[in-house]
């Protein structure tokens, strides 16, 4: 009888969290942990977007850039290979 008892407890004891979590469930509240999960995609979403918008001003800014010479000031006004 001693152990029956224990055992009733012991599983009272166990199932009473697991009513609480069933009971905010059905009252639409937002665990802590949800709450965190929804900011973490909140944040990635942003954080995609700007890593886009900075690839598109990259690919613009590459594709109006000219080439040049960094030595065209270091060579004479003729300088040809014939002459070499």
């Amino acid at each position: 009888m001693k152990r029956l008892i224990a055992v009733v407890i012991a599983l009272a004891a166990l199932t009473g969290p697991l009513h609480a979590q069933a009971s905010m469930k059905k009252s639409g509240e937002k665990s802590s942990l949800q709450i965190e999960e929804e900011q973490k995609k909140k944040d990635a979403e942003r954080i995609d977007q700007e890593y886009k918008a900075a690839l598109k001003r990259s690919q613009g800014a590459a594709a109006e850039k000219t080439v040049t010479d960094p030595w065209q000031n270091m060579r004479g006004a003729d300088d040809s290979k014939t002459k070499r």
